[in-house]
């Protein structure tokens, strides 16, 4: 950004790359949208309520309660039930230097503009049909077993807290430190089985609210 913090950044985790963007922030700067090249993507609101939330079979738009705006379904992806529905162009903006388009699953993108410069990061993916002709089935989880992933999440996110103060007693170094590649994209996958799953309204808010803790 041009106050020189950090805004978009590009990690390699296991065998797929990870684009995250991150608020306009000095230190503990949220994380407002993470692109993976699995397929699988999230947008948020500055809230930290889901925005959008993209799977190999699609996508749905949310509004900033979590009610469901729209949604779609990829050309090639193999839905065991339900409509088909065509995904509409969407155009959002995270904030006012980052927007993201949103025009096919592997037409995706994230444009950066400051001072006069652009750069622009497509973070679309093609998933190929296997040759048994199914995408792989969506995650569905228990109530119970969302919820132990939520602590487990928050529990290691502590655990990442107390060994930086650890490392680094001054308060003036740690408050700066980011939490590790991992875990960002651990949270927003709870984030995401939050959204997509079958589970009460109370739950999704108590999920939410220990992750984003």
């Amino acid at each position: 950004y041009p106050s020189g913090n950090l805004a978009v950044v590009v990690v390699r985790e296991k065998k797929e790359l990870v684009c995250i963007v991150q608020e306009d922030k000095p230190s503990n700067a949220g994380v407002r949208a993470v692109f993976k090249s699995s397929g699988r993507s999230t947008c948020c609101y500055p809230n930290g309520a889901v925005w959008i939330n993209m799977t190999l079979q699609g996508g749905q738009y949310l509004d900033r309660a979590g009610s469901r705006v729209r949604r779609w379904t990829w050309p090639n992806s193999i839905m065991s039930s339900g409509p088909r529905v065509p995904l509409s162009p969407i155009f959002i903006s995270l904030n006012r230097h980052v927007g993201v388009r949103i025009l096919g699953q592997d037409k995706i993108t994230v444009s950066f503009l400051a001072m006069g410069q652009q750069a622009k990061f497509n973070v679309g993916t093609k998933v190929q049909v296997s040759a048994a002709g199914r995408l792989p089935p969506p995650a569905w989880l228990g109530e119970d077993e969302l919820l132990l992933l939520a602590l487990r999440v928050r529990i290691l996110r502590l655990f990442d807290r107390l060994r930086g103060c650890l490392n680094f007693p001054s308060n003036e170094q740690w408050d700066k430190m980011k939490p590790p590649a991992y875990l960002i994209t651990q949270t927003f996958r709870v984030l995401q089985l939050c959204t997509t799953s079958d589970i009460s309204d109370e739950l999704r808010s108590s999920v939410r609210a220990i992750v984003n803790a």
